[in-house]
C-alpha cells in the first residue's frame, strides 16, 4: 500500500480554501481585552458557551473524518487484493482447484476454469461483469481515487486538529480573562467604601 500511497498526489485545494471539507478556521484571540470589549461579548460565560459550541462542532467533524479515514484505509487493501486477483486470473490457462468461503467457517472446494471476465461489486448491492482489462482499469482508477481521498481526509484532519487546539487555547484565555476580571471587581468592591 505504501507504493501506491507515494505515487498518488494529494488533490489540489479549491482556491481560497484551506480544507477540502470546508472546515471553518478558528481565529486565535491575540488581544483578549479588545475582543471582550466587542458588543456581542458582553459576558465571559456567553463567550465560553459559544467557544464550547464551536469546540463541540470541531470534535464532531473530527469523529466523522476519522470514520471516513478508517473506511478508506480498509477499502484500499480490498481493492489491491481484487486487482491482484485479476492479474492472477489473467495468467491462468488451465483449471485450478481452490476453496472459497461459503459461510462462517464453511469452505467448499471448486474448480475455477480459465476466464476472461470477472464480477466486481460496485456498491449498493450492484455487481457487474467486466472483461479482465476493464476490471483492471476500473480497480486502478478506484485505488487512485481512494488514495487521493485518503490524503485529502488526512490533510483535513491535520487542519482540524489545529482548529481544535486554537479553540481550546481561546477558551482558556477567555476563562482566565474572566477570572482576572472577577478578581479585579472583587478587589474594587472591597476597596470602595460601603454606604
Amino acid at each position: 500500500m505504501t507504493g501506491i500511497m507515494d505515487t498518488v498526489e494529494m488533490p489540489k485545494l479549491p482556491e481560497n480554501q484551506k480544507t477540502f471539507a470546508g472546515i471553518p478556521e478558528a481565529v486565535f484571540l491575540e488581544e483578549i481585552d479588545s475582543f471582550m470589549l466587542q458588543p456581542e461579548n458582553e459576558n465571559c460565560e456567553k463567550v465560553l458557551q459559544r467557544l464550547d459550541e464551536q469546540h463541540g462542532k470541531y470534535r464532531f467533524m473530527a469523529y466523522n473524518l476519522e470514520a471516513r479515514r478508517r473506511k478508506l484505509k480498509s477499502q484500499i487493501p480490498d481493492l489491491e487484493r481484487s486487482l491482484e486477483m485479476v492479474n492472477v486470473l489473467r495468467k491462468e490457462d488451465e483449471e485450478r482447484e481452490t476453496q472459497f468461503l461459503l459461510s462462517d467457517q464453511v469452505f467448499i472446494k471448486t474448480l475455477v476454469p480459465p476466464t476472461k471476465t470477472v464480477y466486481l461489486w460496485l456498491g449498493a448491492s450492484v455487481m457487474l461483469e467486466y472483461p479482465l482489462d476493464e476490471a483492471e482499469a476500473l480497480l486502478k482508477q478506484n485505488i487512485t481515487s481512494a488514495v487521493g481521498n485518503l490524503k485529502s481526509v488526512e490533510h483535513d484532519q491535520d487542519f482540524l486538529r489545529d482548529q481544535i487546539t486554537t479553540t481550546e487555547v481561546n477558551m482558556a484565555r477567555v476563562y482566565n480573562w474572566g477570572v482576572k476580571k472577577r478578581q479585579a471587581d472583587a478587589k474594587t468592591n472591597a476597596n470602595s467604601p460601603s454606604s
